[in-house]
């Protein structure tokens, strides 16, 4: 049983992408995932920063991206998170490997821990996980692509980062955050965290010695975000890490939520973000996604920021993905 003061899971993963037409693209038509928020990088007004997760953002199932156009295409290695994986009915494996192969893009299927996994790379070379599961956390549905509700994504299953050895990290997830070393598998160790009713509540740790370290750019993940229940929960994280010699931000304030940060052993940039306020605080659940949303210190200057920001358009360059697997689905259907 879990408590008020535990790491209950992932809150969110951001990653870096170029153009911003085919990052919505992706993510909305062909995995279904509602764009939930359209707003600013805090530290660079001139770049969107868009957020992606079920019909309500819930924590556990929000993926956000930095575009930055001009930015070269990274490398994922050690250092950083370096593969992202979302929870899905483990009877609809064979509608998602369609539906991506229909996308053009190489997959690879396997099975870790006994359950099937589909792997593959957005549109900047991202490695992108589908999980097949029996016990999938609740989560509201996703958004504009009308994927049935029996073979919608279900939030995150688990992350993956890669590092050279387990023992320091091993020491922070343990010893400080609370983490619990689950299973292993080769050269991969899962932990959980405390709340196992909820999406992305898994970390996976691949080590390998002679892995080159990350390089960052396009099609790599910037940070990874656990969650906590309030700014008070978050102020006693930020004690006990500081208490043990890591070096923590101030409290940094993103409107949706608050975040510290750190770096693991390693190197991978950790967050600890509060699941309040939440993506309702400037629109309704009905208009998440809708409109340009700033932080309040950008208002002054929205007017620029509007004309140097690239329009968001919503380019149908997967509109075969839904032909095919309707197609494919009325003709299992016809069979039956």
């Amino acid at each position: 049983m879990h408590t008020k003061d535990d790491i209950t899971g992932i809150h969110h993963i951001t990653a870096v992408a170029s153009s911003t037409a085919e990052n919505i693209d992706f993510y909305e038509n062909v995995l279904g995932l509602r764009l939930v928020k359209q707003t600013v990088n805090f530290d660079d007004p001139f770049t969107y920063h868009l957020y992606y997760g079920d019909a309500q953002g819930a924590p556990g199932t929000i993926l956000t991206f930095f575009p930055w156009q001009t930015l070269p295409r990274g490398k994922p290695g050690t250092g950083m998170v370096t593969a992202i994986a979302f929870a899905i009915p483990r009877s609809s494996m064979a509608f998602w490997n369609r539906r991506i192969k229909a996308t053009g893009r190489a997959l690879q299927t396997a099975e870790r821990f006994g359950d099937p996994v589909i792997t593959f790379a957005d549109t900047d070379g991202l490695p992108i996980e589908l999980v097949g599961r029996v016990d999938l956390p609740p989560t509201t549905g996703g958004g504009r692509c009308q994927i049935p509700d029996d073979h919608a994504i279900h939030g995150f299953h688990s992350a993956t980062a890669t590092l050279n050895g387990i023992e320091d990290i091993q020491a922070l997830l343990e010893g400080e955050m609370g983490m619990r070393r689950h299973v292993q598998e080769g050269a991969r160790y899962r932990f959980l965290m405390a709340d196992q009713a909820a999406p992305g509540h898994l970390f996976d740790i691949v080590v390998d010695p002679a892995a080159s370290p990350g390089k960052p750019g396009v099609g790599t993940v910037h940070h990874i975000a656990f969650r906590t229940a309030s700014g008070k929960t978050q102020a006693q994280w930020q004690s006990n890490l500081r208490q043990a010699g890591r070096h923590v931000t101030e409290v940094r304030d993103r409107k949706y939520f608050r975040s510290i940060y750190f770096h693991s052993p390693g190197g991978v940039l950790f967050e600890i973000a509060t699941d309040p306020p939440g993506f309702t605080v400037d629109e309704s659940v009905e208009d998440l996604g809708t409109a340009l949303m700033l932080p309040d210190q950008y208002e002054p200057i929205r007017t620029d920021i509007e004309k140097r920001l690239p329009a968001l358009q919503r380019n149908a360059f997967y509109q075969g993905v839904e032909d095919a697997s309707a197609s494919t689905e009325a003709g299992r259907a016809s069979a039956t």
